[in-house]
């Protein structure tokens, strides 16, 4: 058995150290960063009062595809952000830290963020074979079958807790800087700019998943699964609220400031 183990981690190990995987998951740094750079453009757009526009991974990949040359970008963005997921999966069994529930944590964030990664690849696939998709819609789809099924309302709620936890992780890995753990943090003012990036762009996520988390807990207490209709219905329901426009703006510009820093962190992360 401890050989098999052996031979497992040695595997791993030999596939997170692959320079071409390496090369492709920064590249899925620099695709997440686009999607995201996109995504703040749009929320911008939906604080001006623009109709029609979904302002979420979705509408970001519509906006891509009907660019000159789009099909080509949503391939590197498939590919990125599929090489990503499949790193960051991979790495989740390979923690060398000594404290157990630094291991396990270890795990759970690598391996989610791998998962959502992967999910995210299959999403720009749709896209780059042609499609489309609303991730608005298939979320509400999915959250009225779920609602239906047995303990479904407990589920959702369950969800929507687990979103704004991460929204809250979002928030203090900003406010105390905890990104600069993930990065070699240039000297000067270029590693400045990148602090400033980092932490208004973290804060800025977390507030939008944490509005995206409470909407799916309101549609578990009130039983209806339209409200939890993901970051598009979170986003809107921000610019609904008093001064929600200037909200919208400073969310959408913080999303902006988190794509460049994913794209800086293509270049710098710890891989």
């Amino acid at each position: 058995m401890d050989t098999s183990a052996n031979a497992a981690t040695a595997a791993a190990r030999a596939t997170v150290n692959n320079p071409g995987l390496r090369l492709l998951a920064r590249i899925g740094y620099v695709a997440s960063g686009v999607l995201h750079a996109l995504i703040g453009l749009l929320a911008i757009a939906v604080a001006r009062g623009a109709a029609g526009t979904e302002a979420d991974q979705s509408g970001a990949l519509a906006q891509v595809a009907q660019t000159p040359g789009g099909v080509f970008v949503l391939w590197l963005l498939v590919i990125g952000l599929a090489a990503l997921g499949l790193w960051l999966v991979v790495s989740a069994f390979l923690s060398r830290m000594g404290d157990p529930k630094k291991r396990v944590a270890h795990f759970v964030n690598n391996f989610v963020k791998g998962i959502a990664y992967i999910a995210l690849s299959l999403t720009a696939l749709v896209f780059a074979l042609g499609g489309s998709t609303s991730s608005a819609s298939s979320t509400g789809d999915l959250s009225a079958r779920l609602m239906s099924s047995p303990g479904g309302i407990f589920a959702i709620a369950a969800i929507g807790v687990a979103i704004v936890g991460v929204g809250a992780y979002f928030l203090v890995k900003g406010i105390g800087r905890g990104f600069k753990k993930d990065i070699t943090v240039p000297q000067g003012r270029a590693g400045r700019v990148v602090v400033v990036l980092g932490i208004f762009g973290y804060v800025a996520k977390g507030i939008a998943l944490g509005v995206v988390g409470i909407l799916f807990v309101v549609a578990a207490a009130s039983a209806n699964p339209a409200k939890a209709d993901g970051l598009d219905a979170g986003l809107k329901t921000l610019a609904a609220l008093p001064y929600g426009f200037a909200i919208l703006i400073v969310v959408g510009v913080g999303l902006i400031a988190y794509g460049a820093y994913c794209i800086v962190r293509a270049r710098f992360a710890h891989l």
